[in-house]
């Protein structure tokens, strides 16, 4: 079994927000692959599917950001998944909009969710770091994650999380680069 998460914020206020891009990538996987509607339980919201023949759980914690680690560690605990099986969607300041990249491991880079999932869980899972750009003065960085998207940045986005879906068979099955190859190549 597989647990999907994608890192946000609950609440309407934060929907479309640059740090809900994990929400978004959840939301169309879920979509995509015709996932059980959400359910609340483990502090978070979880959906149940296959993806070419993988039992995935999908998860948007309701924790906030800061808290994300809670609600995944619930979940990874209920269901005896191991960090190498969980992978994570979120917001990455450091990348151009709608850029991916994935890696394991690794340092938290400021990111309060992962900072948050690596205290409960160790580094050893996925992570998929979607790009969100970065305001012009680093000063405004909390007034830039919370902040809704342009509409041409929104049209990127939306773009990319669908390849993203797309493609997530592959990642699925360990090919990382062959992923973000076909990220690129869209």
């Amino acid at each position: 079994m597989r647990l999907l998460v994608g890192l946000g914020n609950p609440g309407e206020e934060y929907a479309g927000t640059r740090h809900n891009v994990g929400f978004m990538a959840v939301d169309e996987i879920v979509h995509r692959y015709s996932f059980s509607d959400f359910r609340d339980k483990f502090k978070g919201s979880l959906a149940v599917g296959t993806i070419e023949g993988v039992d995935v759980l999908a998860l948007k914690p309701k924790t906030y950001m800061n808290l994300s680690g809670e609600s995944v560690a619930a979940v990874a605990s209920f269901y005896k998944i191991k960090p190498e099986d969980i992978v994570v969607f979120h917001d990455d300041m450091d990348l151009p909009i709608g850029k991916v990249k994935v890696k394991t491991g690794g340092s938290p880079g400021g990111h309060n969710g992962l900072k948050s999932l690596d205290g409960h869980l160790g580094r050893n899972y996925v992570r998929v770091r979607v790009g969100i750009d970065h305001p012009e003065n680093r000063d405004a960085v909390v007034h830039w994650v919370l902040s809704r998207f342009s509409v041409t940045d929104r049209d990127v986005i939306t773009d990319v999380l669908k390849n993203v879906a797309l493609y997530l068979p592959l990642l699925l099955q360990g090919q990382d680069q062959t992923f973000m190859n076909r990220l690129i190549g869209q």
